[in-house]
């Protein structure tokens, strides 16, 4: 299953603003050691960015040591919210973000909707579930599967979260989540 993660970043972008229409600089976290990821996913949200009238700082941490000083440096940004790129190492590093992102009150987005399970804000991404169909435990051979997109995207809000931060949920954002937390 090959994801749309890179290519999901301006819509990342719109429903993140969606969410902190006050936030008019936004920051994006890549990992600078991926380039070809962190090279597209720069350029198409500098361009959405744009498109919404917003400024985005592209931020880059290949170290978990890289993390905390990205978080600080937000605030000297005037950051109002961020973006964390998709990438293998990030999503390996995710307790770490969350708990950074909820030290900092910092609105994230995120991804995959684990981090969102994990206490976080808001995720939009791949649906896990569509992507895992668990083909190979029913008994499929890996070299019959064809390789496939995936086609289910999911938004997973966390309403206790946005309340901690002091955001309001946008009725239209409610109506269109795949999942919200309580």
């Amino acid at each position: 299953m090959t994801p749309l993660a890179v290519e999901l970043g301006p819509k990342q972008l719109e429903v993140l603003h969606e969410l902190v229409p006050t936030a008019t600089i936004i920051a994006l976290l890549v990992n600078p050691t991926n380039p070809t990821n962190a090279e597209t996913l720069s350029r198409d949200l500098q361009t959405a960015a744009r498109t919404l009238g917003l400024q985005l700082h592209v931020l880059h941490a290949s170290t978990e040591r890289d993390f905390d000083v990205v978080f600080a440096s937000l605030p000297r940004l005037r950051a109002g919210a961020l973006v964390i790129g998709s990438d293998p190492f990030f999503n390996s590093r995710s307790q770490q973000l969350v708990a950074l992102a909820s030290r900092h009150a910092m609105p994230t987005m995120y991804p995959f909707g684990e981090y969102v399970t994990a206490g976080r804000l808001i995720s939009y991404g791949n649906s896990f579930a569509d992507a895992h169909t668990g083909r190979i435990l029913k008994g499929a051979k890996p070299a019959d599967l064809p390789v496939e997109q995936s086609t289910k995207f999911e938004l997973i809000i966390n309403a206790q979260t946005a309340r901690t931060l002091g955001l309001e949920v946008p009725p239209t954002l409610l109506a269109r989540a795949d999942e919200v937390i309580e």
